[in-house]
């Protein structure tokens, strides 16, 4: 295990500036993901961490040590490439204990010719290929050592490559999108074998992809990065619940989380018919002009009510027109896509459980009086350029409605 520390990584090609002013810290034994659009410098930046790249500026530490003129083989870390790259004419065994052969034996006992001459060589082979069997055990590829590559599928290619790293013992362990050349069945089955050899090894493991999923699911924190900055790290609920940015948001979570313009003034936010009147969080301020309203389209709560229990009152919740577009059945879950009035040009995603009611032939599709709750709390607010603004609202009245609605902004829908 090894702590690493990035401190203000720049790196150019060219007159194009792909990192600019990255620093972090991962701690001994994390999982830390990087997570970005293609283009947006993570797989750089994790090239800087091996060594493979020159950073132009910056510093980078293992375990407090400065590496930044240290060569790839001399910082004890291992990397798994997207493309697998093992060698096609050597065996699953051969291809794990090359990194063994290279770090144990000298150079004349490396060469094909005269490695099995050569005293080393005899000495070393019991002991790299016990610690190649043990890593095929972990792995569940014992079966295939004598196998080539070209005879294996590509999940059993990706747990050849895993094992190939993981042979040398790492510090760190370094993943650039390993799953993305497998299909979604067989990422999911190697993204969970990839989570339990990170609790069984201990490994610090910095892993890249494009795939919120994937990062959400394996890394104990997120790092998302766009435009060679990194927006917001942090553990994935804190990413997906509290976003720095806009941007942020519109990133982490499936389908995107729904934006809307508005405007905040006199602590009321006014977004198309909605008033919601907000209090700054605690230590924060809050200045009027331009808004984005953020509201995630599983937090929209449709329920077969034909009439509002409760009328509306002011700042507590409005009705609002909804004029539907279509519906997605996706099996378990329903998306309702369509558009608030006042935001004609704006697309709404509703996220249902599917039931009788919410599907391509339930009455979902013919209803015409529906409501949508959505529990302020929820709703996250944005000023013009995208920075959050905390931001608490202030509804009056809540000791006087049931505890069942307390909180909720209450919405009536006319599907059409």
């Amino acid at each position: 295990m090894a702590k690493l520390s990035l401190n203000g990584i720049c790196k150019s090609f060219g007159k194009t500036a792909i990192l600019k002013d990255i620093s972090l810290d991962i701690e001994d034994g994390e999982f830390v993901s990087l997570v970005g659009q293609s283009g947006c410098g993570k797989s750089t930046l994790l090239r800087v961490i091996a060594g493979l790249e020159t950073p132009d500026s910056g510093e980078i530490r293992i375990d407090g040590a400065r590496v930044n003129d240290a060569a790839p083989k001399h910082r004890n870390i291992a990397m798994v490439f997207q493309d697998y790259a093992l060698y096609p004419h050597m065996s699953v065994a051969e291809n794990m204990g090359m990194p063994l052969i290279m770090a144990r034996l000298p150079l004349h006992a490396r060469l094909p010719l005269l490695r099995h001459l050569a005293p080393a060589h005899a000495r070393e082979r019991p002991g790299i290929q016990r610690d190649v069997a043990e890593v095929a055990r972990k792995l569940r590829i014992e079966h295939l050592l004598d196998r080539r590559p070209a005879q294996l599928s590509g999940g059993q290619r990706q747990r050849v490559a895993l094992g190939r790293a993981l042979v040398r013992d790492p510090k760190i362990f370094l993943m650039d999108e390993p799953l993305s050349n497998l299909d979604a069945k067989l990422r999911v089955q190697v993204r969970r074998e990839i989570s339990e050899l990170h609790a069984s090894s201990g490994l610090t493991f910095v892993y890249v992809t494009h795939d919120q999923v994937e990062a959400m699911t394996m890394s104990s924190r997120v790092a998302l990065m766009q435009g060679g900055t990194i927006l917001q790290m942090g553990a994935p609920n804190t990413l997906y619940g509290n976003p720095d940015t806009v941007d942020v948001a519109r990133f982490i979570g499936s389908p995107e989380i729904n934006i809307l313009p508005g405007t905040l003034e006199n602590g009321i936010v006014r977004c198309g018919e909605i008033a919601l009147p907000v209090a700054p969080a605690a230590g924060g301020g809050l200045r009027s002009g331009a808004v984005q309203v953020g509201v995630r389209p599983e937090h929209m709560v449709l329920e077969t009510v034909p009439e509002l229990a409760y009328p509306a009152r002011a700042g507590r919740g409005l009705s609002l027109t909804f004029r539907k577009r279509m519906i997605e059945d996706l099996g378990g879950e329903v998306l309702v896509h369509g558009r608030l009035d006042g935001h004609p040009e704006h697309d709404v995603r509703i996220r249902a459980q599917k039931s009788e009611a919410y599907g391509c032939g339930g009455s979902l599709s013919e209803a015409r009086d529906w409501e949508v709750r959505v529990n302020p709390a929820h709703i996250l607010l944005f000023d013009a350029g995208g920075m959050r603004l905390r931001a608490e609202p202030v509804l009056a009245g809540d000791q006087a409605e049931p505890a069942a609605l307390q909180g909720g902004l209450r919405k009536k829908l006319d599907l059409v």
